[in-house]
């Protein structure tokens, strides 16, 4: 996937865990848990913003994006 999930990064940053995050924003820990992993196919604008305002932090702080495709010089 091209979307990094770098949420483990700044709950490490604001020295908070994720259940505490997870009952802050009002998801389950089990929910959080597949966000962080980055195997979540989605995520609301509600949770986002909610997550961005308990960490203190702008979704580019925890959402980074990663090209797949490799340009390589054959000439």
């Amino acid at each position: 996937m091209a979307i990094i999930i770098e949420l483990d990064v700044m709950l490490a940053k604001r020295k908070m865990k994720s259940t505490e995050l997870a009952e802050k924003v009002g998801i389950t820990p089990q929910n959080l848990s597949v966000l962080r992993s980055g195997r979540a196919r989605a995520i609301r604008f509600s949770t986002l913003d909610a997550i961005c305002q308990h960490l203190q932090c702008q979704p580019g702080d925890i959402l980074r994006y990663q090209s797949n495709i490799s340009i390589s010089d054959n000439n």
